[in-house]
């Protein structure tokens, strides 16, 4: 019988769901060192909280260990890369908390624009100070939301209905699905930010979150404007924040997360008098860490009995051998959908993709899925992978969809990729050629042979002599080797695309001299893996 470790307090319903699905629970929350190595290494499943941090070297031998949920979002407590290895999958439990979250957002909104905390420490001294608290209304004023997923959409539904205008900034959302919200979209941050009253960031913290609103962002808000952060410490830069509302360029901020939690005695933000405090209360409620414990549980009890994985933060719930059958077409479709994340233009709307001749015949949901991997996965860091892109793309508005011709056409096989943003829309297409080596044929209305590796720089322009010549030199220049060059072209001098795959990251003032080239019409660069880099969720 497959036994369930618990090594943290685990709300009484969730232990009720665990005792009655008939499995071993061993619940013994609060193990160290040796003790919490034993129990580990003696169960099939594992759930977590915050408590206890599931390190590599606790996963070096991790037993009959097959998969660990943790009781909540973040999952910075447990070392995913090292479970992945292991072949251990990781869940979490996204949803549990959103509405808890949501409403500790606008509660500290409401506090920071009536200075309740303020107002009740002056009067607990016997002070009677209705002048110097005088607060400003929500109804009429602007909030931005900045990241559109679960929490961020009950935000601006609670806004919503506050009557405040809303506008959200998510290039992963859909402008018409969060019109049907009564949210505006914004294409931008800079377009975003000057036009709030009160910002809100609702985002994971990954490499391009970290610092998103820093010094340059909040000095193009409005003067008096007020900012919150429910989500993760480290989003909003904290030096900068501080020298805001110093300054006077911000009237207020309310604060549930620190890059440092605790944070320090002496921390800037906890001496402003127009600042509001709270120890990370986002998900503490009772209904929240009751509603966790039961989405654990369950979780855990279908992966055990039914083999059924969600909200998986690492690998994919399928058969081994049918995702190696695939192997080469899941590497192909992650790169298109990497591909055109970086190339879009504007809010993803949908993509639809074709799958002609032999990788037709293949398993495409799981291609469709990692295509959408690829898509979402820069912009939502570390949560996306094979199992729960697709849903992720749905949630954010983005319709995914697939449709398949078995006939060969002039490739044997051929994934086609079109991606409809608000702006444009975008063809990618891939083929294989022998049974590893990919080749991105078509770009656009351009038919070409490019390698789908490593750092790609794509440049549209005029079909004239002399111009691929004039870009090696400047990359001659600038010690950049061009590996491999494409071009594409419908006629002889005219408008043409060109594919370069380089050895290292071109410096900005290369890709300026070749901008400023009066025949090009426009440059990206685009960075996929190394050629056959498969990613952490395949295993």
């Amino acid at each position: 019988m497959p036994r369930i470790f618990i090594s943290d307090k685990l709300e009484a319903g969730g232990l009720d769901l665990l005792k009655k699905s008939g499995l071993d629970i061993d619940n013994r929350p609060g193990l160290k060192d040796a003790a919490l190595l034993e129990a580990l290494r003696a169960a099939d499943g594992m759930i977590v909280r915050s408590g206890t941090r599931v390190t590599a070297q606790l996963l070096d031998n991790p037993g009959k260990l097959c998969a660990i949920v943790r009781a909540g979002v973040g999952v910075d407590n447990i070392d995913v890369a090292a479970a992945t290895r292991k072949g251990i999958v990781v869940m979490n439990t996204p949803g549990g908390n959103t509405i808890s979250t949501a409403e500790q957002t606008i509660t500290l909104m409401m506090a920071l624009a009536r200075h309740t905390a303020a107002a009740d420490a002056s009067l607990r001294q016997n002070k009677w100070e209705r002048a110097k608290f005088v607060g400003t209304q929500l109804s009429g004023k602007t909030l931005g939301v900045i990241g559109l997923g679960r929490v961020g959409r009950e935000v601006a539904r609670r806004a919503v209905g506050l009557d405040m205008k809303v506008i959200g900034f998510d290039p992963f959302f859909s402008p018409d699905f969060a019109g049907k919200l009564g949210i505006e979209t914004a294409p931008d941050l800079n377009s975003l930010l000057p036009r709030v009253d009160f910002l809100t960031v609702h985002t994971p913290l990954s490499p391009e979150t970290t610092n998103l609103i820093g010094a340059a962002q909040l000095a193009t808000m409005k003067k008096g404007s007020r900012i919150l952060n429910c989500a993760r410490g480290g989003i909003i830069n904290e030096d900068a924040l501080v020298e805001a509302l110093k300054s006077g360029q911000l009237a207020g901020a309310a604060i549930d997360v620190f890059v440092e939690e605790p944070p320090p005695a002496d921390h800037p933000l906890l001496k402003l008098p127009n600042v509001v405090v709270t120890p990370h209360l986002g998900a503490s409620t009772t209904e929240a860490q009751e509603t966790v414990a039961l989405e654990a549980a369950q979780l855990l009890i279908d992966y055990l009995t039914k083999g059924v994985v969600q909200y998986a933060v690492n690998m994919a719930a399928v058969d081994r051998a049918e995702l190696e059958e695939v192997r080469s077409y899941v590497d192909m479709a992650r790169r298109l959908g990497l591909l055109q994340a970086q190339m879009a233009q504007g809010s993803i709307k949908r993509a639809q993709l074709t799958y002609r001749g032999e990788v037709a015949r293949r398993s495409t949901k799981l291609i469709t899925g990692a295509f959408a991997a690829g898509l979402l996965e820069a912009a939502l860091a570390q949560n996306v992978n094979i199992v729960n892109a697709e849903l992720i793309a749905r949630e954010r508005g983005i319709d995914i969809i697939e449709q398949s011709v078995s006939k060969k056409g002039d490739f044997s096989t051929l994934i086609q990729t079109d991606v409809t943003t608000d702006k444009k829309c975008y063809t990618a297409t891939g083929t294989l050629f022998g049974n590893q080596f990919l080749r991105l044929v078509q770009l656009g209305p351009y038919h070409l042979d490019a390698y789908m590796d490593g750092i790609m720089l794509l440049f549209t322009h005029r079909d004239v002599p002399g111009l691929i010549g004039f870009i090696g030199t400047i990359f001659g220049k600038h010690d950049v080797n061009i590996a491999q060059m494409t071009v594409g072209r419908q006629q002889p001098g005219g408008e043409a695309i060109a594919v370069l795959n380089l050895d290292s990251q071109p410096p900005e003032a290369a890709l300026q001299e070749v901008r400023a080239h009066s025949k090009v019409s426009s440059l990206s660069v685009v960075k996929l893996p190394p050629a056959g880099e498969m990613p952490a969720w395949f295993g």
